[in-house]
């Protein structure tokens, strides 16, 4: 009598479906935070990058020959206060330093953000 074919999906299809979608959200979602969280890190370094160089270039155009030792302090930079250290020693070139410019985005931080090696010579 009446054989009319009912369409549609189960239940089961359903929530198959919706299982489906879930996984693949949940894969976005893990996605996008892992590339927000590099983009962080990667700016950091950057900015980290550029105070040492700072650091570096301030030393060099002084024009003055810097004394052995250890010499800290902070920058400004992003609206951020980084601290640097530069260690400054000998070379086998007498009239040559060696700066090794550190930079930490806290004070109390075991790696730094950025290492930048450079070299001034004698007035």
């Amino acid at each position: 009598m009446n054989n009319i074919k009912k369409q549609g999906f189960t239940l089961l299809e359903v929530l198959v479906a919706l299982a489906v979608l879930a996984i693949a959200l949940a894969a976005a979602i893990k996605v996008t935070t892992e590339n927000t969280e590099n983009t962080r890190y990667l700016r950091d370094r950057t900015l980290a990058h550029w105070v040492a160089m700072n650091e570096l270039t301030e030393i060099q155009v002084l024009e003055k020959w810097p004394a052995l030792g250890k010499k800290e302090g902070t920058a400004m930079m992003a609206e951020r206060e980084w601290y640097w250290v530069v260690k400054i020693s000998e070379t086998v070139d007498e009239e040559l330093r060696r700066l090794d410019v550190q930079v930490y985005y806290h004070r109390k931080d075991e790696e730094p953000m950025a290492v930048l090696v450079g070299f001034v010579g004698a007035p």
